[in-house]
């Protein structure tokens, strides 16, 4: 992604900075300057790609924003060795290693503690505006949800790179965005670039589900680069080890690239502990059975080996490590419905229960939780889904894939997902799993992505005006005014995507009056209804 080409993506718009307690704490936010000299700020995940100001080398990688908070509580311990090939080599800041200690923003909020990455996230979320209308957004209350377990913030220490974020009820409906090579397509320079592109259009986090080749080295540089945590599920490198022999898994093998990936950096794990032996058979009386290719391996795994799933016996251990570096768990849903026929069934929510008994078991370990949810649910049976995960989940943050409310969507998918996913955040899901129109269909391009951010961006906001966030409604109302008054240049400016917006309304009025006439191609100078009111209220056209 060149810088150069960032001034055209968002007209109108620069970076600022808000200030926080202390000198290093600067939270980046896009301000938009209007025609009429109003100003807007909107929120950035972008990270510094976007700031024409930093000079930044993919090479090097991002400046290292946590690392002083992260040294100064103590969390890092020894230096950094690289594997071969690896092509940060020189990139040497301090990395933790495991300890019998909890690392986690868990642990500090409920000793009281309100870290820098509180205070920024605080900060993020109100845009620096004082709130109305009910408790605002401030560290404290910020570090009450961590400790009450009812929001994460997902941030390893060994990934200084990133800027803090929430994900919880309480805080902006956040969109994740799925990247990744296959064994057929993509490089890693592919992946990096589109991890940035992704953020670019407003993915609050990235996984990493990478099954090709260089697995390792496509994660470091992805997560060199990134201003936004990232997620990876580990069990794919697992059985990238035993050449795809999935009965050849074992626990040992599992925890070693759990471990890697903790000292590598990755900020949060999707975990299929929830899939157990007794609730297989459940999944066989589905239309499609298991879906998730999670859950599928270690269904496999199990009847192979005749053995209850690894991940769910060890669990212990496993918060034991993700601890240590602070790692969020995504406790996956394995049983996920992958059709409208097997929505809500007995598979599902078995393994929902069982995710609950986890989050129990994890919260008191200090780890942070979040579950992630279906999958293909039609649209009267959403609204189920949350209200089940909050009672069976105790409130921990619920991550949802759409879901897709209709299995007919093939190559528009991230439309049948996005409405369900606008459905079941503003009952109450934390995060949107964004869908691409490729989903069912083959490995998403620059392109997909774009089109699977935006769909999904849109589907969050609308949840948000749906619960009230604070100050959301504000870049609608900017919107709704420039066009009552036909500020054509600024519609382009507040749109999610200027450059669309510009693009279709130049396809048939192109000439630079155009820019200023109170008519759009659409109904033309004498049947525009807002042309005719402004001439009804007596407003000047």
């Amino acid at each position: 992604m060149q810088q150069k080409k960032n001034g055209a993506v968002f007209p109108g718009a620069k970076k600022i900075y808000l200030t926080g307690s202390r000198p290093d704490l600067r939270v980046p936010v896009r301000e938009l300057t209007l025609t009429n000299g109003e100003r807007l700020r909107l929120y950035d995940v972008s990270g510094p790609w976007t700031d024409p100001a930093q000079k930044l080398n993919v090479r090097r990688g991002l400046p290292a924003l946590r690392l002083p908070w992260i040294a100064e509580r103590g969390d890092t311990t020894v230096v950094r060795e690289r594997a071969p090939g690896c092509p940060h080599a020189h990139f040497d800041h301090p990395v933790r290693r495991a300890s019998a200690g909890a690392v986690t923003q868990l642990a500090y909020a409920r000793r009281g503690l309100i870290t820098p990455e509180m205070e920024f996230a605080a900060l993020r979320e109100t845009l620096g505006a004082k709130q109305r209308g009910r408790e605002a957004i401030t560290p404290e209350v910020v570090r009450r949800e961590l400790a009450a377990g009812r929001a994460i913030l997902a941030a390893n220490i060994n990934h200084p790179e990133s800027e803090p974020m929430l994900i919880g009820r309480r805080f902006r409906v956040k969109i994740n965005a799925n990247i990744g090579n296959s064994a057929l397509a993509s490089s890693i320079e592919e992946e990096v670039e589109k991890m940035q592109w992704a953020t670019l259009w407003g993915a609050d986090t990235v996984m990493d589900l990478s099954t090709g080749e260089n697995i390792r080295e496509t994660r470091e540089w992805i997560l060199r680069n990134s201003a936004v945590p990232i997620g990876t599920v580990p069990i794919y490198e697992a059985v990238r080890r035993t050449a795809g022999e999935v009965t050849d898994l074992t626990w040992e093998l599992y925890r070693d690239v759990l471990i890697e990936q903790c000292e590598q950096g990755v900020d949060y794990f999707t975990i299929h502990a929830g899939v157990l032996r007794r609730t297989i058979p459940f999944a066989k009386r589905r239309k499609l059975g298991i879906v998730s290719r999670g859950g599928a391996i270690l269904a496999a795994w199990m009847q192979a080996n005749r053995q209850e799933n690894f991940l769910f016996t060890h669990f212990g251990e496993i918060c034991e490590i993700l601890r240590a570096y602070d790692v969020a768990f995504s406790l996956g849903d394995g049983l996920r419905p992958g059709c409208i026929a097997d929505a809500n069934d007995k598979a599902q929510f078995a393994e929902l229960e069982t995710l609950g008994q986890l989050t129990r078991q994890a919260w008191k370990m200090d780890c942070q939780v979040m579950i992630e949810g279906p999958g293909h649910v039609p649209l009267h049976r959403v609204v189920e889904n949350a209200t089940r995960e909050q009672q069976a989940c105790f409130d921990a943050p619920f991550y949802t894939l759409g879901p897709l409310v209709t299995d007919i969507g093939a190559g528009h998918d991230h439309i049948t997902s996005a409405i369900g996913g606008a459905l079941i955040a503003a009952a109450g899901a934390s995060m949107l799993c964004y869908v691409t129109p490729k989903e069912h269909l083959g490995l998403p391009n620059r392109d997909d992505v774009k089109a699977g951010c935006i769909a999904h961006k849109l589907a969050a906001h609308a949840a948000d005006l749906a619960r009230g966030f604070p100050g959301a409604q504000a870049w609608d109302d900017a919107m709704s005014a420039a066009r009552g008054e036909f500020r054509w240049e600024d519609q382009f400016r507040l749109a999610l995507d200027p450059q669309t917006a510009r693009a279709f309304h130049d396809e048939a009025l192109p000439e630079r009056d155009a820019k200023t006439a109170s008519y759009c191609s659409m109904c033309g100078p004498k049947f525009c209804s807002m042309r005719l009111s402004h001439q009804v209220c007596g407003k000047k056209v």
